[in-house]
């Protein structure tokens, strides 16, 4: 049996979301589902529980991913155990495409190909996605498709997550790259920031998880893979793609800027979007 853990932090408007598409399917009995509501306001715990005995709900009022992590490791007693984001969205042949993988043993971590839904995005926010999506970083699985999932061998690599702001880069970095794989017949789907300005947010909060995993775990560095320097310089060579270079650009360096000052002062707020857990605004048919 596969144990899902799905932590949730007021995530009342796209709960269901991430939870109907595999829980509502045909076969899902073979999976085991916590939903880890932390330091909750709002109705995420009562629209989970609204889904039935399929779904197992705990509370706590502690507003924290990774100790929401822990809870849902102490009550899940199954592998493969996958983790997923509240606000993504992955169908159940996905989640079996995971689960098959773990089971061949021959790599302990495996995370789907995340696809980037840009419905209600501004330009450049488009533009910076198009020039991310011929980068390494949009194929890997781990840190951008909210969703990974390990072995039981795997997930003895680590005790307790540590209170870290980047969970997914804490996972990934404690397995060698021939240890871990993205899935392309895994796909989950990714609802980034509509403005720049939230973008830049949440930018910043992932260089500052980077920043503060490289000073609290050094050790973990030997497992970085392919960076998307190169890449990116070679993007260069296409006069097509410069707008969208000139925003990617600024948004990286403004964001890491940011990341770097507050790591210095280790106080990197949490820089959650909620532009993307609304709906998008109705398209103008003038």
């Amino acid at each position: 049996m596969t144990s899902i853990v799905v932590p949730a932090h007021n995530e009342s408007s796209v709960i269901a979301r991430v939870l109907k598409p595999w829980v509502d399917a045909p076969g899902a009995e073979d999976l085991s589902v916590v939903v880890v509501c932390n330091g909750c306001s709002d109705e995420t715990a009562s629209i989970a529980r609204g889904f039935g005995r399929t779904v197992r709900v705990i509370e706590s009022e502690i507003a924290s991913k990774t100790h929401a992590l822990n809870l849902g490791d102490q009550t899940s007693h199954t592998f493969p155990r996958i983790y997923i984001d509240a606000d993504i969205c992955i169908t159940l042949d996905s989640i079996r495409a995971l689960t098959r993988r773990l089971e061949r043993g021959d790599v302990l971590a495996v995370a789907p190909t995340p696809d980037i839904d840009l419905t209600g995005c501004s330009w450049p926010v488009r533009q910076y996605f198009l020039v991310r999506s011929r980068l390494p970083s949009a194929r890997q699985g781990f840190g951008g498709s909210g969703v990974y999932a390990l072995s039981e061998a795997g997930r003895r690599r680590f005790a307790q997550f540590p209170d870290v702001i980047a969970d997914d880069t804490y996972v990934r970095l404690h397995f060698k790259p021939e240890e871990r794989e993205t899935l392309t017949s895994a796909r989950s789907t990714v609802f980034p920031a509509r403005a720049i300005r939230q973008l830049v947010a949440v930018r910043t909060r992932a260089y500052a998880g980077t920043f503060e995993i490289a000073r609290r775990f050094p050790e973990l560095s030997a497992n970085k893979g392919e960076t998307n320097n190169r890449a990116l310089v070679g993007l260069f060579r296409e006069p097509r793609l410069w707008p969208g270079l000139l925003i990617y650009c600024y948004v990286s360096i403004l964001a890491r800027s940011k990341a770097l000052v507050r790591s210095r002062i280790r106080a990197a707020a949490w820089q959650r979007d909620d532009t993307s857990r609304r709906p998008p605004p109705p398209r103008s048919h003038l």
